[in-house]
């Protein structure tokens, strides 16, 4: 951004700050690391740091910096904001098969799905870390959100995509992420076989809007690929489909629509 056309230099300059912390996955940043990575002079990321501390927004590390404990408290405020999210735990544990697996709600940042929620079913780590991100073209949760747009949406956002690959099981091309969606929207859910991650099959559906002006959402269960057989796909798409319904708003369903 040209800083001698914005109104608030030192908040964009804050925002920027949070943003190089994010990006550095944990790793202490010093403020010679800061100043470089933003552009600044040492002397405003000290005085930045510094206000930005006080708010523990960011948090003191030896010599460096780490984001502090209050973004993660606007981070569950920004989730928990979502109807969906906030009954998302209890209607994973009601259900007999998806409360012994790793599920989660993840919601629309084109051209990503970000992670909000995680029900943790299983001993072993699977899915993704919440707050990650992964192209809505590959991961299962991004796939149903694609399932929920218009034809014309989707043609749009795969204009504007590079095809980066994550594995060797990657779409690479628009034709092939339309016959996936083509494919999800008839059986009635989506499926990652190791598209985004080596291993891991993704099964998914799009998730209602509670009411007018949410975002996009989409609830999805991951398993180890070595376990993901045609029935076991099958009866996790179904159970997906029926907490789906559980978490749509009761005041909006349609006559005749599962309860």
């Amino acid at each position: 951004m040209n800083e001698s056309r914005d109104p608030s230099p030192a908040v964009s300059r804050a925002l920027r700050i949070l943003e190089a912390l994010e990006a550095a996955g944990g790793a202490p940043q010093t403020l010679s690391d800061i100043a470089r990575t933003v552009g600044i002079a040492k002397s405003s990321a000290s005085n930045i740091c510094a206000a930005l501390e006080r708010e523990r927004m960011i948090h003191r590390v030896g010599s460096g910096y780490r984001l502090g404990m209050r973004t993660a408290e606007l981070g569950g405020a920004f989730a928990s904001q979502f109807n969906q999210v906030r009954e998302f735990f209890e209607v994973v544990e009601d259900d007999p098969l998806l409360s012994r697996q790793v599920v989660q709600i993840a919601t629309l940042d084109v051209p990503d799905a970000i992670y909000l929620a995680r029900h943790e079913g299983r001993p072993n780590r699977l899915g993704t870390p919440l707050g990650s991100r992964l192209p809505l073209i590959y991961c299962a949760v991004g796939n149903a959100m694609l399932m929920a747009m218009a034809d014309a949406q989707v043609d749009e956002l795969l204009e504007q995509e590079a095809f980066t690959p994550l594995t060797g099981r990657s779409v690479s091309s628009a034709p092939a992420v339309r016959e996936k969606i083509a494919g999800a929207r008839a059986r009635g859910y989506a499926i990652d076989r190791g598209e985004s991650f080596e291993g891991i099959c993704g099964i998914a559906v799009p998730l209602e809007p509670w009411q007018p002006g949410d975002p996009l959402m989409a609830i999805g269960v991951a398993v180890p690929g070595t376990e993901a057989d045609d029935e076991t796909v099958a009866r996790l798409g179904e159970a997906m489909t029926g907490a789906a319904s559980r978490l749509s708003n009761p005041l909006a369903r349609r006559p005749g629509a599962p309860a």
